[in-house]
């Protein structure tokens, strides 16, 4: 497929996908909540757990914010493991525990106390002058699994891009950060290019590019990541990421 033809089909989906409430999505739980504190600190907590069926995660997150009955950000700043732990009990989710839910509430509270906000700790690691924001999020992922001592199975929540993992959570969750559409959210688009960023490459992205022949690559890392977003760059430079939900989507649908 040419390339004009390939630019028409991913700009008729980004258009037909780009609505509030066009497909399941995870990110939609982001939409009603009021501060930007909120949608931060439950935006990671979302992403790292966006693994498996859609409507899994969603219960598992609709449930955390029925458990607390309160703002995300300040149970996380005043999180207690001895008196809060109660309200965390039974968030087991495929490969991690309630103890993996736990660790990472209180990883996230340390985050906040050292750096005020998850943009300010990304920002520490960003340097304008990188092509994309790979160093700046390798920074991120190392200072908070350094906040952390648990095992592997808790390590799968935060992976490390320089360990070749698509890191496709993580991705997503600066895409919901720095765009800003009908979809994503934008809270930290004053500070980073969304022409930096990397697209999040799950099953159903990395199906549709090798089956829309966008990339020959058949490993799927972070060098795959890399080169699709490259090629995705083809057909709209400042925003490359844009094309990221409606592949998925149109690949869910079709499955």
């Amino acid at each position: 497929m040419k390339n004009e033809k390939i630019k028409k089909l991913l700009d008729f989906l980004y258009d037909k996908y780009n609505k509030v409430h066009s497909d399941d999505d995870p990110i939609w739980l982001l939409h009603s909540l009021k501060s930007q504190e909120d949608v931060e600190i439950l935006g990671f907590i979302v992403s790292c757990y966006c693994y498996g069926r859609v409507e899994q995660i969603i219960s598992l997150i609709n449930r955390f914010k029925k458990s607390i009955s309160r703002d995300v950000f300040n149970f996380v700043v005043n999180f207690d493991k001895k008196k809060d732990f109660k309200y965390c009990l039974g968030f087991n989710y495929r490969f991690n525990s309630e103890h993996d839910f736990i660790e990472l509430i209180s990883v996230l509270q340390k985050a906040i106390k050292s750096f005020g906000n998850l943009k300010s700790l990304f920002l520490k690691g960003y340097n304008s002058n990188e092509k994309t924001i790979l160093q700046a999020l390798n920074k991120f992922s190392k200072v908070l699994n350094s906040f952390s001592n648990r095992n592997n199975s808790f390590r799968y929540l935060i992976p490390i891009p320089e360990n070749n993992s698509t890191c496709k959570r993580l991705n997503l969750f600066l895409r919901w950060m720095v765009r800003e559409d009908n979809v994503d959210l934008g809270i930290w688009k004053n500070e980073i290019p969304k022409s930096k960023l990397i697209i999040p490459v799950d099953t159903h992205v990395y199906r549709q590019s090798i089956n829309l022949k966008l990339i020959s690559r058949k490993s799927c890392d972070i060098k795959f990541a890399l080169e699709l977003t490259e090629r995705l760059k083809e057909f709209d430079p400042e925003d490359p990421v844009k094309y990221d939900f409606s592949l998925c989507h149109l690949d869910i649908k079709r499955k």
